[in-house]
């Protein structure tokens, strides 16, 4: 509207984007230019548009990206944690599916970035603290825009957030921090895989496992081990 362009607009959104392609690719084998873009963010990154471009590699059709707004490498550069991350997307709406991805995650040496709405986030604060012990947490809301807002916090003083809390939510969790090498305590994380390997391998075995990203004392990793095989 700003700059009074008027050229034919197509409504594309997850509900519609499978039935657009036949509209599309008319254009296209018209010789008209068609440009896929977003009302925020980076079409295709967590938005839709990922049929079309299929769609336009398998016929061989040119595309050519023009760079935009990202939320993703805006989070990440103010984040202040390595520019090495990983991107989940929307966060799912299962427990049960957050804590599979957490726990896989929590494994990985890099920033870990996704989307999360402002209601869902007072649910997944248990499983941060679970399996992100000890980072640092940045959460980026309404990126350029009025209200654009900053909260930096260590997981483990994350807490119930107001549930007033509106704008769609940029969360980015630290990389592991390799300076605090030595630790008399086993994270809850570390608990996790103890618990889910204590059956399979040797305590010896464990122990590798366990401190090949933090060193922990043998002997709190074998009293932990010990005391599992006791109640079991």
């Amino acid at each position: 509207n700003h700059y009074n362009i008027n050229t034919n607009l197509i409504s594309n959104h997850k509900f519609n984007e499978k039935s657009n392609i036949k509209k599309i690719n008319k254009l296209i084998n018209s010789k008209n230019i068609v440009s896929l873009i977003s009302d925020a963010g980076t079409p295709v990154i967590s938005d839709p548009g990922l049929i079309l471009i299929k769609e336009c590699i398998k016929k061989d059709i040119n595309i050519i990206p023009i760079p935009g707004p990202s939320a993703v490498t805006a989070a990440i550069s103010v984040s202040g944690f390595s520019d090495k991350f990983y991107f989940l997307g929307f966060i799912s709406d299962k427990n049960s599916q957050i804590d599979k991805e957490f726990n896989s995650l929590s494994k990985l040496n890099s920033s870990i970035v996704f989307f999360i709405s402002p209601k869902k986030l007072n649910r997944i604060i248990p499983s941060l603290r679970k399996y992100f012990i000890d980072r640092k947490i940045v959460l980026c809301r309404e990126i350029t825009k009025f209200y654009e807002e900053f909260i930096r916090l260590n997981i483990n003083d994350v807490k119930k957030f107001p549930e007033n809390l509106k704008g769609e939510i940029t969360v980015v969790i630290s990389n592991k921090d390799h300076s605090k090498k030595s630790t008399s305590i086993l994270s809850e994380s570390d608990k996790y895989i103890i618990q889910k390997l204590i059956n399979k391998l040797s305590v010896k075995d464990i122990c590798k496992i366990i401190n090949k990203d933090n060193e922990i004392k043998k002997s709190i990793i074998y009293s932990y081990c010990l005391n599992l095989k006791k109640w079991k």
